[in-house]
Order: structure tokens, then sequence, then C-alpha cells
């Protein structure tokens, strides 16, 4: 395997400019605080797929952004095409999902409107989408993979409906991959 061949960790991969050539630039974000529970999913989903395999062939930088929003929009600002965030989520309706069920969205600049201001000490990812515009950016093509929470409370560790959730949302985030990323030789 090859070194483009596997995800970057963040500290240790280029910045989202710095993609070869013609290259898809596509970045998974992990996001989520990991001392409430299960709202560090993303970071847990993200920390597996940098450690793990993103689909060979396919150029993928991969971050735990944890609670860092503005970091997350200063990448942006860098250049994506592709943007998948993993986080926690509220369920469709309060009291239809199960913890640990996933949710996939489409995110589209019209659904950001009234998004909330973008704090620079926080992470709420549709104040850092919405503000995108204003700081120079443009929304890329975006989803959120994101797992119904059993448990927000303080506390580290993912309650077991989460921890189950993480492989199959790391096949939903290679399923999004193969759709929008063309492999590379």
């Amino acid at each position: 395997m090859t070194p483009g061949d596997r995800p970057r960790p963040a500290s240790s991969g280029p910045s989202p400019t710095e993609f070869p050539g013609n290259a898809v630039r596509v970045l998974v974000a992990g996001v989520g605080n990991l001392f409430l529970r299960d709202d560090g999913f993303g970071p847990e989903v993200a920390g597996r797929l940098a450690a793990e395999a993103v689909p060979a062939g396919r150029d993928v930088r991969v971050v735990d952004y944890g609670i860092r929003g503005m970091h997350l929009a200063y990448d942006l600002l860098g250049g994506v095409d592709v943007l998948v965030i993993v986080d926690a989520v509220p369920p469709d309706a309060p009291g239809k999902a199960v913890p640990g069920s996933l949710r996939v969205m489409r995110v589209r600049s019209e659904d950001l409107h009234g998004a909330a201001s973008l704090d620079p000490h926080g992470m709420d990812p549709a104040a850092v989408l919405g503000r995108l515009r204003s700081l120079g950016g443009e929304l890329p093509l975006t989803y959120v993979v994101g797992c119904v929470p059993a448990d927000v409370t303080e506390g580290i560790g993912l309650s077991a409906p989460v921890a189950a959730a993480v492989p199959e949302a790391i096949a939903v985030v290679g399923s999004l991959l193969e759709q929008h990323v063309p492999i590379t030789p």
C-alpha cells in the first residue's frame, strides 16, 4: 500500500489545498465532544477511519475536529469538493429513533438559513457551514453521517448501542466515498 492509499490523520496530512493534480478533495470530519459520552461518536469514527482504511486509491483526508469549529471552517476555506461530517445527531422526531441508529443527510445551502453564529471556541456544524460564504468560501457537496445518542452526560466512552454503530458508520462513509470519489491509480 502506498501512502496515497491511506487516510491522513490530522497531525500528518496535507492541507486540503495540497491534494495532487485534479484529485477530488475530500474531507471526512469527525466532530463532537468526547467528554460527553456519545457526543464523541464523530471523533471515534474519524479515529478508526484514520487507523484502518479508506478504500484504496482514494485521496481522502480524515480529521478529528472534536469541538474546533474554526479549524474546520479554515480547512474548508482551503478548498474541499466533498465533505462528510460524522457526528451525534438528534432523532428525526422525539422518541422515534433508537439510540445507535444512523441517519445520513445531504446538506444544502438552503438548509443553513438561520444557522447560529459561529463560536470560535465551539463546534456547531450548521454554524460553521452557514458562515462559510461570509468567510469567503462555498459549501462543498456535504453529507452528515449521524448517530442518535443514548447518553450525552459527562463521561468518556460511547454507550453500547452507539459503539455498536461505529463499524456501520465507517461502512456508510466508505459508500459515500465510492459514490463521489474516483479511484486514482
